[in-house]
């Protein structure tokens, strides 16, 4: 008897571990397989507002058609260090032809994330790799999205399932961003780990 629950307790220890590796390499997809998009308004006024959004359609339109055929993110981050000066002068075009004197700052960084909710699926806080574009003083709201794979314009959940298949994101991945019924445990455990990475990388 004491053999068998041995080997029970066992089995059950290896089922853990291997579920707990199965989150950490999801958290680490995250990580590495998403280009995420920031832009910072110059205030919270509604005309800076409004070229916060001017600004963000230029820039997504110009990236989906110039990454439509990248399908790897490390292609997708060279494409964008090496073209930072071009998106900065499409937005600096932007606030020009509005009249606008402010200038952008455009940049490919590490950044802190919070739980972020889309109209089709979630991402779990955490460290991420950012499109950041900061307009004028950068102080107003910011606008985010995922720029790689291209999920800034709102799709159906057939569609995020879609994209998020050519990612390479497992079914359970998938279902755990999209909050389906019995994967509610998974995202709160890979934004917990999320939080997590937030919190070291602060201190």
């Amino acid at each position: 008897m004491r053999k068998a629950l041995k080997r029970i307790g066992l089995c059950l220890l290896a089922v853990c571990l291997v579920w707990c590796g199965t989150l950490i390499a999801d958290r680490q997809r995250l990580r590495e397989e998403l280009i995420r998009l920031h832009v910072v308004a110059a205030s919270d006024c509604d005309e800076d507002q409004a070229l916060k959004l001017r600004v963000r359609d230029a820039v997504v339109e110009n990236l989906n058609a110039a990454l439509a055929d990248v399908t790897d993110a490390e292609q997708a981050k060279a494409y964008l260090r090496e073209n930072l000066p071009k998106i900065e002068s499409l937005a600096n075009r932007v606030l020009a032809e509005a009249g606008c004197s402010d200038t952008v700052h455009v940049s490919l960084a590490v950044e802190e994330f919070a739980t972020r909710v889309y109209e089709t699926f979630t991402l779990p806080a955490g460290i991420y790799q950012a499109l950041r574009i900061v307009i004028g003083e950068g102080e107003g709201h910011n606008w985010w999205c995922v720029v790689f794979p291209s999920l800034c314009v709102p799709a159906t959940s057939d569609g995020f399932e879609d994209v998020a298949a050519g990612a390479g994101f497992p079914d359970a991945l998938t279902s755990a961003l999209e909050g389906d019924d019995g994967y509610e445990v998974r995202f709160f455990l890979l934004d917990a780990l999320g939080s997590l990475e937030n919190m070291l990388h602060e201190g």
